[in-house]
């Protein structure tokens, strides 16, 4: 793994911890009230999937090891270019059931 692929994967990986740290000890109604969390975790969600679509451009095994890979460019694509119809409870369930998989995931990986 080059030195490109290593700083995609952390970015990837950053953008899963501040996910994380942003929605700590808050609830789904918590979560939809405000503005600064959800755009907050959009820009992170934004983030790692251009960081993953980048890493896996270059490296197609990685869709081998992270299997929702595409499915986490697509969020970021729906966020970018359908902003206007994102589902704040579909982030939410990413947010609580995918980001600390995928956290574990990418750590294994670097």
């Amino acid at each position: 793994m080059d030195i490109e692929q290593k700083k995609r994967l952390l970015d990837a990986s950053a953008a899963c911890s501040a996910i994380k740290g942003f929605t700590k000890g808050i609830t789904f109604e918590d979560y939809a009230a405000n503005l600064l969390i959800r755009s907050a975790v959009e820009r992170q969600i934004e983030i790692l999937g251009e960081a993953l679509n980048q890493a896996s451009a270059a490296d197609a095994s990685l869709e081998k090891a992270i299997p929702e890979l595409r499915r986490i460019v697509g969020m970021r694509n729906r966020i970018i270019h359908g902003y206007d119809s994102v589902d704040d409870e579909i982030v939410w369930d990413a947010v609580r059931h995918h980001i600390p998989a995928l956290l574990s995931a990418l750590r294994k990986l670097r």
